[in-house]
């Protein structure tokens, strides 16, 4: 079976790599083309270029998707079968091209937290569990006929960073499950109106807007989304006129009459801000202008007025 992989990030290498470890003839890889980052602005390739290349896959880096000569050249594959792991959206010319269809692995459990940014979602909103769904490629995205899923518990304290090594993992063992049993011929897929799911909760890009704190809210809830943006893009507040991002931070449950976000600290071992509930206590943090820190150094530099 001739495979062509469609991915960019590292959550995409674990699956492509599960392939190629296991046998399967992945004949090239689609990313993202290569991108200027860092102070020098030099061009960065995707992590799974990076793999492609260690490995002697072709790769192809299309700017359009629809450009003429990059569905010709993936005509010239032959492929069998494409598997996209966090890639961007397909026309159909792409993903209706071979035999077996496209099939996609979503770091959600399906029909729930459609959309580009699952797992930051699932923290911010509480939930319990998480997992990954392997699905048909069709035109509404996110929609299709589900294949297989996975279930991934969500701990009380757990990041969007450990939530996303353990669905990488558990995606790729899916896709592996996947693609066996659609190679055996006897996979259809169950469509998702079908799936009782309760009330849909979406998963949308995450923009700044959205990484700001709001102190207002009950301290579990300011807790979820630090958890959520944990390590990127990061929940952020404002102390002392400067943006403060966390990235580590404890809750401390307790009564107390102190106006929401105040910052509360000892100039020494702590610095902890005041919400409904309780108080979120700071680990590791990073002012505007400065490096990334434990509150302990952070607090060593600097001075309340």
């Amino acid at each position: 079976m001739r495979i062509i992989f469609m991915g960019t990030p590292d959550f995409a290498v674990a699956s492509l790599d599960a392939l190629v470890k296991n046998g399967y003839n992945v004949v090239a890889v689609i990313t993202a083309p290569d991108k200027p980052a860092g102070r020098g602005l030099q061009l960065q390739q995707s992590a799974v270029k990076q793999y492609a290349v260690q490995h002697n896959i072709p790769v192809l880096q299309p700017e359009k998707l629809k450009n003429p000569a990059f569905l010709e050249e993936l005509r010239g594959y032959s492929a069998d079968l494409q598997v996209v792991v966090a890639f961007r959206m397909l026309p159909e010319l792409v993903w209706d091209m071979p035999p077996l269809g496209t099939i996609n692995v979503h770091a959600s459990l399906l029909p729930q937290y459609r959309g580009a940014a699952p797992i930051n979602w699932a923290i911010i909103n509480g939930e319990e569990k998480s997992g990954v769904t392997t699905f048909k490629l069709q035109h509404e995205i996110d929609t299709g006929n589900v294949l297989f899923k996975a279930e991934v518990p969500i701990r009380a304290d757990e990041t969007a960073g450990e939530l996303h090594d353990a669905l990488m993992r558990a995606g790729a063992e899916t896709l592996l499950r996947t693609v066996a049993a659609l190679q055996e011929g006897n996979l259809h897929g169950q469509p998702q109106q079908e799936i009782e799911a309760g009330e849909l909760k979406h998963a949308p890009k995450i923009f700044k807007e959205d990484c700001k704190i709001d102190w207002e809210q009950p301290l579990e809830r300011v807790y979820n989304l630090v958890r959520g943006l944990s390590p990127y893009p990061a929940a952020f507040t404002t102390l002392q006129g400067k943006t403060l991002k966390i990235y580590k931070a404890v809750p401390e449950p307790s009564a107390h009459d102190h106006a929401p976000g105040s910052a509360h600290s000892d100039g020494k071992t702590y610095l902890k801000f005041a919400a409904p509930g309780g108080y979120l206590s700071v680990l590791e943090l990073q002012l505007e202008g400065k490096k990334k820190m434990g509150v302990e150094e952070f607090l060593r530099g600097f001075r309340f007025s």
